[in-house]
């Protein structure tokens, strides 16, 4: 059985979550991440995680936009 949240997108702004999305695939996921940027990525501060989740339960980061956070 997949795991239907083993990918999230997370958009925050200000350090505070926007918006919250969970997928069972990468391709999906990704092309949200895409969207994302194209919808959000003019609001101050925005950043964008694609991450995917681990065994444990943890998520760890895949992507970021923009790229030249840490």
């Amino acid at each position: 059985m997949a795991d239907r949240q083993r990918y999230r997108l997370t958009l925050t702004t200000r350090g505070a979550v926007a918006m919250q999305g969970s997928w069972p695939d990468f391709a999906a996921t990704d092309r949200k991440f895409r969207s994302w940027i194209g919808s959000y990525g003019t609001i101050a501060e925005a950043k964008i995680v694609l991450a995917e989740r681990g065994h444990d339960g943890t998520y760890e980061a895949l992507k970021q936009w923009p790229t030249d956070q840490a």
